[in-house]
């Protein structure tokens, strides 16, 4: 079996050790290299290559959000490029979008289990993208309370967003264009949900679930999971 190889970008030294070292406990997982900035962890990156880097946000040389940005801008194109898991204390909106926009595969909090912590590096792994069941429900709750026009107004003033994701956000989506059972696989989606996850949940077979979840991108112009839930949950489509 092939081991994740993983390396982290996190300035509090106690959290840093305490990741490292419950990481190494794990055969599956290979910590390849760790950093306290952005500085170091950008080279650090650049020389070990690591399949994922869990950055936090609050780094004091450079914003998590900036240097994730720079990650995926060096790795374009390529085949091997570096997934990004965001680790976070902040569990604002705005934050979470700008993560997503600047190119995060996944976000989780700081307070995660870290039996959790290891499914979404797994997913993360695989692909796919696992939000942090706390994010996806102040994301929902914020949505549903919010206009669409409101909403716009918060992404333009998210410097990190792109024009296209931009584009795309502010889009309206039309339920109808789901079916009940892709709405149901959506909101699943949306609290981080594995495929098997979601097949258990739901009784249905994880190849019937790749079905729905490929459905869904399609009918929400999505180029994978992360930009589907992050649409669905900007809109109040899921709730």
């Amino acid at each position: 079996m092939n081991k994740i190889r993983v390396a982290l970008i996190e300035d509090h030294d106690l959290t840093r050790v305490g990741i490292r070292t419950a990481l190494q406990q794990k055969e599956e997982i290979d910590v390849v290299g760790e950093a306290a900035n952005a500085t170091e962890g950008l080279q650090m990156l650049q020389q070990t290559h690591p399949d994922i880097a869990i950055i936090d946000i609050g780094l004091p040389d450079k914003d998590g959000i900036e240097l994730t940005r720079d990650i995926k801008s060096a790795s374009s194109g390529k085949e091997s490029a570096i997934k990004v898991l965001i680790l976070t204390l902040r569990d604002n909106k705005e934050a979470v979008l700008a993560a997503f926009a600047a190119g995060a595969d996944s976000y989780c909090m700081k307070d995660i289990r870290f039996d959790n912590l290891l499914e979404a590096l797994r997913i993360t792994y695989n692909g796919n993208s696992w939000i942090d069941p706390a994010i996806a429900r102040i994301v929902l709750q914020q949505a549903q309370q919010t206009s669409l026009k409101s909403e716009a107004n918060i992404v333009e003033n998210t410097t990190s967003v792109n024009a296209s994701v931009k584009r795309k956000s502010d889009e309206m989506i039309d339920a109808y264009t789901l079916t009940e059972r892709e709405l149901e696989v959506l909101q699943l989606i949306v609290e981080g949900c594995s495929n098997a996850v979601i097949a258990e949940r739901l009784y249905i077979t994880v190849g019937t679930v790749k079905t729905h979840v490929r459905n869904i991108l399609n009918k929400l112009c999505a180029d994978d999971r992360t930009q589907a839930a992050v649409r669905a949950l900007r809109s109040g489509l899921v709730g």
